[in-house]
């Protein structure tokens, strides 16, 4: 299907929204009337910049508080749109959006509603335009699909039909499957945007939360399947309001729409995810320092070391951490390896979805191996058991950590949807909980990510919104059958490493829950759902940007723990040792 995007959705001035758009693969564009009114280039310009880019001009909008007003107001408005018909001409757009009126003077009387829009099809007849009409969610009188849909049939008016929009069908709670009473030729566009659950006024929500498709929680797969169903042959096109994407690059967010967009009509197709990862190949850390003393404290043997590259191999079961010396920044989790069934699917699956191989040198024997970035730089490999062969025939050292439990990355603000979007699409997790906690300087956001539900593949996705001047930490979490077993020798032989966890917390959590008196002592935090599942786990220092965690479940525990984050993050803050900075 042809795929537009609203100029809204994107920053910037309205020729390099144009470019960033075109150069993201759209086919068209929904001219947003404000980009228009500060453009310093005329409409006729505009036309000529979108002709060359290939872009089509698919709607102009919004026309506003047109229909169901007081007799004196009715000429005024029309004069209003024959000023817009003038400049849709110059722009050669042939698509008006007029959206149900939200003003206290609107009178309820669908008759009048059908009689005024009535008016304004004729006139935009003479100019070449036609006119979608669509139920804002707040509208006045008019704010279901349905109830425009009959305003619309009421008129009677070829060059009158209506604008389907997920954000306005969607946060009232409306079924989509009515859509398929409404005659396809007579749905003039389709608005998609997604949103996360919120409980709050729908135009703030509207105005400030929507997002593209797959980054909220709204079905628009099936919304679209009841508009294709219904006839709908035109281009399904994203109208967003969001004010991180206002922010953002434009070129970055255009690429990211786009991507929802391939990733939705991967869906509508019912294709299937052609390498959804089955575990952790290993994590990767960059910066050397103290590392290797840390992960030796921790059980690690080094195992191998690559033939061409300054990279060691760090193995304790089935755990396995890469340490790059490449580079002098402080250590940091550069990248993620992930068991893939189908490697090679998995990375054209990744390009189509616009995440372009990453360019490696690789010496002649290297093992063949690729990556693609997430949005905050972190690569991430697809690999299969051939990678192991690149640091020799070192077996896996013994001990009591087992696997990598999960990772947890800290997103740049601006880039949290964009990283939702990249893990599932690309990757094929699923969200899990999301969550807002508590920081001593300001909150993180955390959302989590898995293969499945209790799947070997679990990421955090965090966003700190803190003061300038705090580090954004990322940390591997590692599985261990034994906690306490591993805490007590820690305690015995590394006490400085870990992260100190204070009285209080205990005795909040004696009086809670009925503990073993040794999670005190050798400060291993807890946290139990509501099945009776438990997760026992503590923290190491952080090192530059990274730590670890280790943890174990038992019963069928899914979580992270969320519960203990403020715990961990306000002593981080308080300035325990670092052993780099």
């Amino acid at each position: 299907m042809r795929k537009s995007i609203a100029t809204v959705s994107v920053s910037g001035t309205l020729t390099e929204k144009l470019a960033a758009i075109a150069a993201a693969g759209f086919d068209g564009v929904e001219i947003f009337e404000n980009d228009l009114l500060v453009s310093p280039h005329p409409p006729e310009e505009i036309r000529a910049r979108a002709a060359d880019l290939g872009l089509t001009i698919d709607l102009y909008q919004p026309f506003r508080d047109f229909e169901c007003v007081p007799g004196p107001l009715l000429a005024a408005n029309l004069e209003r749109a024959e000023h817009k018909f003038r400049v849709m001409e110059r722009l050669g757009a042939d698509l008006l959006l007029v959206c149900s009126n939200v003003s206290p003077a609107t009178i309820r009387d669908d008759d009048l509603a059908a009689e005024h829009l009535r008016l304004l099809a004729e006139r935009a007849a003479e100019h070449g335009v036609r006119v979608a009409y669509e139920a804002l969610a707040w509208g006045r009188h008019v704010n279901e699909y349905l109830h425009a849909w009959r305003v619309v049939n009421m008129a009677d008016h070829p060059a009158l039909g209506t604008c389907l929009d997920s954000f306005h069908i969607l946060s009232r709670g409306s079924d989509p499957i009515g859509i398929e009473a409404i005659p396809g030729e007579k749905i003039f566009f389709l608005q998609l945007a997604d949103a996360p659950l919120l409980a709050m006024d729908v135009l703030q929500w509207s105005r400030h939360h929507r997002c593209f498709p797959g980054q909220g929680t709204f079905d628009l797969a099936r919304l679209v399947r009841h508009t294709l169903n219904a006839g709908y042959a035109g281009p399904l096109s994203l109208e967003v309001f969001n004010d991180h994407f206002r922010q953002a690059g434009t070129g970055r967010t255009a690429r990211d729409g786009m991507r929802s967009l391939i990733a939705l009509e991967g869906e509508l197709e019912g294709a299937s995810h052609p390498s959804v990862p089955t575990g952790f190949a290993f994590a990767e850390l960059g910066g050397t320092g103290e590392l290797g003393e840390v992960l030796g404290a921790l059980g690690f043997a080094r195992t191998g070391a690559h033939a061409t590259k300054p990279v060691e191999l760090w193995s304790q079961g089935e755990a396995r951490l890469l340490l790059n010396a490449t580079g002098t920044q402080a250590p940091a989790l550069v990248a993620i390896g992930l068991d893939s069934p189908h490697p090679t699917g998995a990375v054209k699956h990744a390009e189509s979805l616009l995440s372009p191989v990453l360019p490696r040198e690789r010496a002649p024997e290297d093992a063949p191996l690729d990556a693609v970035a997430a949005p905050d730089g972190t690569e991430i490999f697809f690999c299969d058991t051939a990678w192991l062969t690149d640091f020799g025939p070192g077996a896996a050292a013994p001990g009591e950590i087992t696997h990598i439990d999960h990772v947890a990355l800290t997103q740049p603000l601006h880039y949290f949807d964009e990283a939702a979007l990249f893990y599932r699409s690309v990757l094929g997790l699923q969200p899990q909980e999301s969550l807002e906690l508590p920081d001593p300087y300001g909150l993180l956001r955390s959302k989590a990510m898995s293969s499945a539900p209790g799947g070997d593949v679990r990421m955090v996705l965090n966003i700190a919104q803190v003061g300038a001047g705090h580090t954004p930490w990322q940390h591997v979490a590692l599985a261990t059958g034994d906690l306490l077993a591993t805490a007590r020798r820690l305690r015995a032989d590394h006490p400085d490493l870990l992260l100190p966890i204070p009285a209080n917390y205990y005795d909040d959590l004696e009086a809670r829950h009925d503990v073993d008196p040794e999670l005190r002592e050798l400060g291993v935090l807890y946290d139990r759902d509501e099945h009776g599942g438990e997760f026992l786990h503590l923290y190491t220092i952080t090192i530059g940007r990274v730590f670890f965690e280790i943890v174990q479940r038992t019963g069928g525990y899914q979580g992270y723990g969320a519960l203990n984050a403020p715990i961990r993050l306000a002593v981080q803050h308080a300035g325990q040792p670092m052993m780099s900075q």
